[in-house]
């Protein structure tokens, strides 16, 4: 009886072993992890909107390193490469909370440019510590100068010594990327699954989420509402 008990439980550990693997497996190999960056999943949430509202979320958690702004590193990284403003090997420099900062350190951890985030010093530790942990070096400002103080230090470090300054809420890559990648994700999962979309609703810290994507989405279907958060 245990030897029967015993192969029954080593067919069902191969059983569930395949179906695990026809589940989640795409079939693709990656060159890099940049590649992951993107195609985050469409997710329905069903115990808090009211019964008559399908609620829907991009779950930019998904990215590599956890948020959203691991795109807006690409794509600022990316079109630098592209138009010759960032060299090879030169160091790459932004000032950030956190999340823009790791996004950045993520991408030029992988293409080989040095990186700097120059963040005040009230802000999260853990992030400092994966910041450090992708190679980057963290330059702390005064907490009484906030966030206009970092982004000063960064833009006189950047003049100094010649590296390259992201400038996230300047710079139209940070909207182009999200127009050309998480707006046209939107509307192939809607449309491919036979939904509309009435509203896209989004929260706003650089600005290119919003602007991007909604550009997109209006484009597409003028009738699309965007609602915009803003922390106070």
């Amino acid at each position: 009886k245990k030897q029967q008990k015993l192969t029954y439980t080593i067919m069902a550990a191969r059983s569930l072993f395949k179906h695990n693997l026809r589940r989640f497996s795409t079939g693709r190999l990656y060159n890099n992890i940049l590649e992951t960056i993107g195609n985050t999943p469409i997710v329905r949430i069903n115990k808090l909107a009211p019964s008559n509202v399908n609620l829907y979320v991009k779950c930019e958690y998904f990215n590599p390193l956890g948020s959203i702004k691991d795109r807006m590193g690409m794509g600022i990284i990316e079109d630098a490469e592209k138009r010759g403003l960032l060299k090879p090997g030169q160091t790459v420099i932004e000032a950030t909370s956190g999340n823009a900062g790791i996004g950045l350190a993520l991408v030029c951890a992988v293409k080989g440019y040095p990186f700097i985030a120059v963040m005040a010093d009230f802000y999260s530790v853990e992030r400092r510590k994966i910041m450090r942990a992708l190679g980057a070096k963290v330059i702390l400002t005064p907490s009484k100068f906030a966030g206009a103080g970092m982004a000063a230090k960064a833009k006189e470090l950047s003049k100094a010594n010649g590296y390259f300054l992201a400038s996230q809420f300047e710079n139209p890559a940070n909207t182009e990327y999200h127009a050309n990648t998480t707006g046209p994700e939107i509307l192939s999962t809607f449309r491919s699954n036979g939904k509309s979309l009435n509203y896209f609703v989004t929260g706003y810290g650089s600005g290119g989420t919003f602007a991007g994507a909604a550009r997109t989405l209006k484009a597409a279907d003028p009738n699309i509402k965007v609602i915009l958060s803003e922390p106070t």
